[in-house]
């Protein structure tokens, strides 16, 4: 009972979700001069491209060290709880205790400046980005693409493969540059101050950015959140837009949930829509929906009353700590819910993990982050209907076994029309550049390398 109680929820929001893209007579776009700043900003409207350092100011790194050493007795876990409930707190005076006395900020502030870094204004938006230039011969092209990353992450998921991509022109015969934004709220980019500023929205910032650059032409690399933002670039600019991969595969169409449900009862349809090698990644249905009930409270609570969750979160650099490592611990493996640890030190180190978590402490930006779930899940943004519009361009997808989800190709063709290829892998999780940077890597290339060889559009560069 409990299982069918799950599979009835889950199918009333996925329905509901569709019959509003299909009561929706017509796409609204949004707008590219859309203004999300201060008004009193309207007036200034500076253009320039800024060069950024950030700094580990000695005020935050002492207030912080101060709360992380001030806080109250953890509660106890329950026996035998390990990471089922959430963050066990077994493991929390290891966290807070190293990110307080053994976590090197000096050396650590040097690490996040490894690359240039820039600010922009964008439609009122204080827009940060790091803006990565191989150093090649002059003969070599140099192919622009955008790397967008999601929620908890940051611009610094892609540390380690940034230079693997960039620097493969030896290999590929063309060279890569980088730009690689933090989302509006997200790390060093600024926050919108009104309602609206969805994933679709964000889609035309960042074109907007690679515009304001002198990138006419660009290819997209998407995560996460990243994924549908890449999704809504490609639909919304697919004259802009040369190409689009991803590794977290994302398709709204109607046709895409059709088919999947069509195929709830039937193993011969199932063996249409994917590769028998591949069903248990996308069957059974229970197993999956069950999942996905169980991990997605977050979201709800994102998507509904994300500035209520900021208050406690923002005052408290221990409630960040638990509440964004169990997310990645989660996305990162589920069965490392079964682990004390969480799993957390099998894939990453306490240094790059408190990186990111120092970004979004220092920026206050733990609230401002989670209002893109607000923003982006609602009835006015799906009646929008930018989500379940084809677009031609053309698209890479790249499936880790681990990922939270899986769609097969002919269920992605409903949106991505184009599809290109696959690269499947049996390893590998949410947070794959940084989890995996050589086989992230060598996706991306490949991609692009696909790209460049189907579409013969010319990629307009303007040197600023």
């Amino acid at each position: 009972m409990d299982k069918l109680f799950g599979i009835l929820v889950f199918c009333s929001l996925v329905f509901s979700v569709q019959n509003a893209m299909i009561e929706s007579d017509s796409a609204t776009l949004p707008k590219i001069d859309a203004w999300w700043g201060p008004e009193d900003g309207k007036s200034d409207q500076d253009t320039s491209i800024r060069q950024f350092r950030i700094e580990f100011k000695n005020e935050m790194i002492e207030d912080l060290r101060y709360r992380l050493k001030n806080h109250r007795p953890y509660t106890p876990p329950l026996e035998n709880s390990n990471f089922t409930y959430g963050f066990n707190t077994k493991n929390m005076e290891n966290w807070v205790n190293y990110w307080a006395d053994s976590y090197n900020f000096t050396a650590r502030e040097e690490y996040v400046n490894k690359f240039p870094h820039y600010k922009t204004k964008i439609q009122g938006l204080d827009i940060h980005f790091m803006r990565i230039k191989p150093e090649v011969p002059e003969d070599v092209e140099v192919i622009p693409l955008l790397i967008v990353h999601g929620w908890p992450g940051s611009f610094l998921e892609f540390y380690k493969a940034a230079p693997l991509i960039s620097e493969a022109y030896e290999k590929t015969g063309f060279a890569v540059e980088l730009i690689i934004p933090s989302l509006p709220g997200f790390g060093f980019s600024s926050a919108a101050v009104r309602k609206g500023l969805g994933a679709s929205e964000i889609a035309v910032v960042f074109r907007n950015l690679m515009q304001r650059i002198g990138h006419k032409t660009f290819f997209i690399q998407g995560g996460d959140w990243g994924s549908v933002i890449g999704a809504s670039l490609s639909t919304l600019f697919p004259d802009e837009v040369l190409g689009y991969h991803s590794n977290f595969a994302v398709s709204y169409a109607l046709g895409t949930w059709a088919t999947w449900f069509g195929a709830f009862p039937s193993k011969a349809f199932q063996d249409l829509i994917v590769q028998p090698s591949m069903a248990n990644r996308l069957f059974p249905l229970t197993t999956v929906f069950l999942g996905t009930l169980a991990e997605s409270g977050y979201m709800h609570l994102q998507a509904t009353k994300p500035d209520t969750l900021g208050v406690a979160i923002a005052d408290s650099p221990s409630g960040l700590l638990a509440y964004l490592l169990q997310t990645v611990s989660g996305a990162t493996r589920s069965t490392n819910k079964n682990k004390e640890d969480g799993g957390l030190y099998d894939h990453f180190t306490q240094d790059e993990l408190l990186d990111s978590l120092t970004v979004y402490w220092m920026n206050n930006a733990f609230v401002t982050s989670l209002r893109i779930y607000a923003e982006s899940l609602n009835v006015r943004n799906v009646n929008a209907g930018v989500h379940s519009i084809k677009t031609p361009v053309p698209y890479w997808s790249l499936q880790a076994i681990n990922e939270l989800r899986y769609l097969s190709p002919a269920m992605l063709k409903f949106k991505f029309p184009n599809f290109l290829n696959q690269t499947i892998l049996d390893d590998g999780g949410h947070f794959l550049a940084w989890e995996m940077p050589e086989v992230f890597s060598e996706s991306v290339l490949t991609a692009l390398t696909a790209f460049r060889n189907v579409n013969s559009k010319q990629i307009c560069k303007v040197e600023l």
